[in-house]
């Protein structure tokens, strides 16, 4: 499984991050990985021009499947560790929802 991780310009320590979110989702999904040919995760902050606070930071995790069609999750938070820790498990259920389907054919 080919983990790909990308970053807008707004996001400080993108190196440090990016494999410690490697690490992080290449656990999480081990169990897909006979599945999965290609996880690619943006991360980004939606409202860096201004100083407004909230759920800004976004991380979009979009995974690539062989045979099926990609399966793609998105999640808000106030940090971007938050943001991934969120998208995690929505992802997880995607891909259960998505190989589930192709066990009933």
């Amino acid at each position: 499984m080919n983990i790909e991780i990308n970053t807008d310009n707004n996001i400080e320590g993108k190196e440090k991050m990016k494999v410690y979110f490697a690490s992080l989702l290449e656990t999480s999904f081990k169990r897909f990985e006979d599945k999965i040919t290609h996880l690619e995760v943006q991360l980004g902050d939606e409202n860096s021009g201004t100083k407004a606070g909230g759920d800004d930071k976004r991380c979009m995790i979009e995974a690539r499947i062989a045979g099926i069609k990609n399966v793609a999750v998105i999640s808000h938070a106030d940090s971007i560790e938050k943001a991934v820790n969120l998208a995690i498990p929505k992802m997880k259920s995607a891909l259960e929802h998505a190989l589930g389907k192709i066990k009933t054919y």
